[in-house]
């Protein structure tokens, strides 16, 4: 399968996961009716966050595949006086750095959306233990 297939299907398959809706109020939670204002379902957030850590595992197994080979033909082809060997130097040091760039965006990504996850329901159970001792103290007064 080509890159461009592969990406036109995952493209495709994220479509049916995930959707936005502008310049409208869902009918689901938080629509005015007294909901919550703020709803997440974690099932999504999992989702994202392994597709991050996958991509990461991915990109770092095969991002730097051809890296010494690059590196070989760079040097080979400038110690022969061809400029292309500097141009392949500064292709190669590009890829290098985006491809740190990138690594670390799905790094960041996975352990931001984990924490959220973890931050969120932690704010949940705290609400809930405050809403729970606000009734017993009622009967004490």
């Amino acid at each position: 399968m080509s890159f461009e297939e592969e990406w036109a299907a995952e493209r495709s398959a994220a479509a049916h996961r995930v959707g936005m809706r502008l310049n409208q109020l869902s009918p689901g939670p938080g629509s005015g009716n007294g909901g919550a204002d703020l709803w997440v379902d974690r099932s999504h957030l999992g989702a994202i966050g392994h597709a991050a850590f996958q991509l990461h595992g991915r990109l770092l197994k095969d991002g730097n595949h051809a890296r010494t080979d690059t590196s070989e033909a760079a040097t080979g082809l400038s110690g022969n006086g061809f400029r292309t060997g500097s141009a392949m130097a500064t292709v190669q040091e590009t890829w290098a750095s985006q491809l740190g760039t990138l690594l670390s965006a799905c790094a960041h990504i996975s352990n931001h959306l984990d924490h959220s996850a973890r931050a969120h329901a932690k704010d949940d159970e705290e609400i809930r233990t405050a809403l729970s001792v606000s009734k017993i103290s009622e009967y004490f007064k």
